[in-house]
């Protein structure tokens, strides 16, 4: 029943981690933008100083291209609240991967990718497995999400929906409250039915907090919340290696709600792993609606 249980929550994880809401477009591969960031000079209009926090925000990004970490994995949802460990491997602008072990035992019960292309979930216990394109999951195509959406929460970074990258053009798009009180100040975007906030550090614009709010008359409300906390050093940058993901949403028969907390004992760079997974030919694969199954009659 445990290893149930472990396997319910890794699920139910990607039902969370997957809502988080985007506009779905054609990506076009951009290069990393490595602008100097200019100097605030006394004097300076409001627009150029919102700007330039802008451009403080975005620089803060790490420039690894791995990020590796063994972490602690915890879900809450309804009446349940499961803990297990896990490890997270993410390579830039191609794999998301989680996965969750067995305690004490350290058996693999299931993992999470993601790639730019589809969303994989393997069920180690019942050797099932669900591989998909974005369109063919309707609690992401709904959401419009976009695979470098997920990735700019997961790494701590800006985002501008359907966009590999936030190139420097993008930076005047999005809007500063420069008046703000506290420690934070809030920088948004809106697209359509969605609004973006990131809520960063006002001395140097690490982000700390990231905001999705959607409202459709259709679709209901979800808001989704990715608190970032515990920053390590990652080169010259900081990574935050408690990540906790909260997420509401009113577009379902009945109001769902979920946290998910990631966190990572230590932070590597390690490139020595295999990219992408394959599945073995023992496993059986289902469709979609038959793991949902499995997670709303657990």
């Amino acid at each position: 029943m445990k290893r149930n249980i472990i396997a319910w929550a890794l699920f139910s994880a990607v039902l969370i981690l997957s809502s988080c809401a985007s506009k779905r477009a054609v990506v076009a591969v951009k290069q990393p933008d490595n602008t100097v960031q200019p100097k605030v000079e006394t004097g300076m209009s409001q627009d150029l100083k919102a700007l330039s926090f802008v451009q403080k925000v975005s620089d803060q990004r790490v420039y690894a291209q791995n990020i590796v970490g063994n972490m602690s994995f915890s879900v809450k949802t309804g009446d349940k609240n499961i803990s297990a460990p896990g490890s997270i491997h993410m390579r830039k602008d191609k794999v998301i991967r989680l996965q969750v072990f067995i305690p004490l035992l350290g058996s693999e019960v299931g993992r999470v990718e993601f790639t730019p292309d589809y969303v994989l979930v393997i069920d180690r216990l019942h050797k099932e497995y669900v591989k998909a394109d974005y369109s063919q999951l309707d609690f992401l195509k709904n959401n419009g999400l976009s695979f470098y959406s997920l990735q700019a929460f997961f790494w701590n970074m800006l985002l501008v929906p359907g966009q590999q990258n936030v190139s420097e053009p993008d930076l005047k798009n999005f809007s500063v409250d420069l008046n703000s009180t506290g420690s934070t100040i809030p920088v948004s975007l809106k697209n359509g039915n969605i609004t973006y906030r990131w809520n960063a550090n006002k001395a140097n614009g690490q982000i700390l907090s990231s905001i999705v709010n959607y409202v459709s008359s259709n679709h209901g409300q979800s808001t989704l919340t990715w608190n970032y906390q515990r920053f390590m050093p990652v080169g010259v940058k900081q990574f935050p290696a408690l990540q906790t993901i909260d997420f509401m949403t009113t577009a379902t028969t009945t109001k769902k709600q979920g946290q998910v907390i990631l966190d990572i004992d230590q932070v590597t760079t390690d490139s020595n792993w295999d990219e992408l997974t394959t599945v073995s030919d023992r496993y059986r694969k289902i469709e979609v609606k038959d793991i949902l199954s499995k997670l709303f009659n657990f």
